[in-house]
């Protein structure tokens, strides 16, 4: 597909501008709006309302105002809800994939992938919320029961990322409703449709007005009222691990719950004994998706010495078939990055690694189309001195450090404040044991370069975060605990 042969957004009635508050869809209140632009481009394809304090007010008490009616929803008829969502934005995934291409910038086939990822999250949610059980606990004394139940937090605020505007929202908003809370989100600015675009699709599945409630614009005055208002009980954030902990820090007021997914350092680790073509498919998998804007994306390859040079090699040959491209050509397997000063962030990491010693593999002049597009690099003989080793880099950039062995391996891994994700490839089992337990990660693949999925909880340590997001452990950070102590009832 050409630039011409695009299709106009028009066209789509999924395609939404204004802010979702209590079921209805409000401009600003003082009219005015941003733009959203085509990364790829520079196009401006939307102008959005640029929605402030008022309107993050309204939202959360439209959402307080539905919470114990939500509350109260039989378990099977949310689960026909959010059922409804599903199958909706299931049978529109490709549309919703060409828009989310074009705000965002990843080739299409990515976009589908993860159109149809943030589903997974509506779908389990859907079977999960007939699973939130309660206990009964044997008593101290037979005049005695002890129950206890499982209840919604309340009202949840989501503040989620561009990289994956879909996805990183449904992945929230499912378990919430799930577990009976109502949300006010507050996606992306650069990438906002594709959030509203969910929002759209929950009306037309039945979920009640005020359960789901959307807004974006002035990022500060939204996140004050957000994390100051004491009717949200819990605030969930996917972003920077900077951002993470001021929101942390202000939701500390009203001792709010948190959900926190921030940034990693993941290093992706290739033992001697590693299959070759295996740990290529995973680094390509890894490191390149997504243009390298994500936070489980392998930021530091550590490759064993002895295989080094084999490695490089096949590595290299990998990325001559990379096409560098818009999102929405066939051939494009690497998209451009969200904006300018990523661009400028992504060549000013290499170049300062370069003047400190990185040797680059790959052509640093390389030509690449118009906008902001950064070529594959490829960085041999990064050391832990270098700025590189610790940033999350958020480019297609491959920084390879070598390792003589298992205990240097493991060392330059932990060698972070960052644990989200960490990968391994090995065909050793102790390997594989020793590794899995001494990497100080929330996630570990093993031979494995794609580890998300709505089954398994996905969240990191130390810095990274705290809280899981998907599996059955999904829903407990929205839920209380409510214990039930029944007195006097006698021998």
């Amino acid at each position: 597909m050409t630039e011409q042969e695009i299709p106009s957004l028009s066209q789509y009635d999924f395609l939404q501008t204004d802010a979702l508050i209590d079921g209805h869809w409000q401009a600003a209140m003082d009219g005015t709006t941003f733009a959203v632009d085509n990364p790829a481009t520079g196009e401006i394809i939307a102008q959005v309302a640029n929605c402030g304090a008022q309107e993050t007010r309204l939202a959360i008490t439209a959402a307080a105002n539905a919470q114990a009616a939500w509350a109260q929803v039989p378990a099977k008829q949310k689960s026909r809800l959010l059922r409804a969502w599903f199958d909706l934005i299931i049978a529109n995934e490709n549309e919703l994939a060409y828009l989310l291409t074009l705000e965002q910038g990843k080739p299409m086939a990515e976009a589908l992938g993860e159109v149809r990822y943030g589903a997974s999250y509506v779908e389990w949610f859907s079977e999960e919320v007939k699973r939130i059980y309660g206990d009964v606990i044997p008593a101290p004394g037979i005049d005695k029961r002890i129950v206890t139940l499982k209840q919604p937090v309340g009202v949840v605020a989501c503040i989620t990322p561009w990289n994956f505007p879909n996805a990183m929202l449904a992945r929230k908003i499912a378990p919430a409703l799930a577990a009976g809370c109502t949300v006010v989100c507050k996606p992306a600015n650069e990438t906002p449709l594709s959030a509203l675009a969910l929002g759209y699709y929950a009306i037309e599945a039945g979920i009640p007005p005020g359960v789901i409630n959307m807004l974006c614009g002035k990022t500060a005055e939204i996140g004050d009222e957000l994390t100051s208002s004491p009717e949200v009980r819990k605030l969930t954030f996917t972003g920077s691990t900077q951002v993470g902990k001021m929101l942390t820090a202000a939701c500390s007021q009203t001792m709010k719950r948190t959900s926190m997914e921030l940034g990693g350092n993941a290093p992706f680790i290739v033992f001697s004994d590693a299959n070759l073509d295996a740990a290529m498919d995973g680094v390509m998998a890894s490191k390149f998706r997504n243009s390298g804007q994500t936070c489980v994306c392998a930021n530091r390859i550590l490759v064993s010495a002895d295989i080094l040079d084999v490695f490089i090699e096949k590595l290299l040959a990998r990325l001559e078939k990379a096409v560098v491209g818009h999102g929405v050509a066939p051939e494009t397997t690497i998209g451009p990055l969200i904006h300018r000063q990523a661009v400028e962030k992504v060549e000013g990491l290499v170049e300062r690694a370069i003047d400190q010693g990185a040797v680059p593999l790959t052509a640093l002049d390389k030509a690449t189309p118009a906008g902001n597009f950064v070529a594959p690099v490829v960085l041999k003989d990064v050391t832990p001195e270098m700025e590189i080793f610790s940033a999350e880099i958020f480019g297609p950039v491959a920084s390879l450090v070598s390792f003589s062995d298992y205990e240097q391996a493991i060392a330059l891994a932990n060698q972070t404040t960052a644990g989200l994700a960490a990968y391994v490839y090995t065909t050793d089992p102790q390997t594989m044991i020793r590794a899995s337990e001494q990497l100080e990660y929330g996630i570990v693949g093993i031979n494995e370069g794609i580890i998300s999925n709505e089954m398994a909880p996905f969240g990191g340590m130390k810095e990274s975060g705290h809280g899981r997001e998907g599996s059955k452990y999904g829903l407990d950070d929205y839920l209380d605990i409510k214990y039930i102590c029944l007195g006097g009832l006698g021998p």
